[in-house]
């Protein structure tokens, strides 16, 4: 075990459905979909703060491992405590190389609310 994957925690990749609103209508509906390890971080750094002064909600940093892959804006739930996290990159902005033996693939997150 690495120092990197004792820093790790569970997740819930969210899956948005389209359901029948029993009215003749659809609705969307979030559930909890795979579960995966990762260790997500506060990012107080200059860049950071300047997009949370822009709006944004909470910059954090999600780190997993090289073979998962999320697309921009995919939603994750924490295990520990249930909040919620929206991808604001996607899985080929930042990687270690194939060549590395360290096995680890950056994405950047913000707090969200599931609408």
């Amino acid at each position: 075990m690495s120092l990197l994957t004792e820093a790790f925690e569970d997740f819930y990749v969210m899956d948005k459905t389209t359901v029948d609103d029993g009215y003749g209508g659809t609705k969307k509906v979030w559930t909890e979909g795979i579960p995966i390890s990762g260790a997500m971080v506060y990012n107080g750094s200059t860049q950071a703060k300047i997009a949370e002064s822009m709006g944004a909600i909470g910059a954090y940093t999600l780190t997993v491992k090289k073979n998962i892959l999320f697309d921009f804006h995919d939603v994750l739930k924490r295990a520990k405590d249930g909040k919620i996290f929206r991808l604001l990159t996607d899985s080929d902005d930042l990687k270690t190389p194939d060549s590395a033996t360290l096995n680890m693939r950056q994405y950047s997150a913000e707090e969200y609310t599931l609408p």
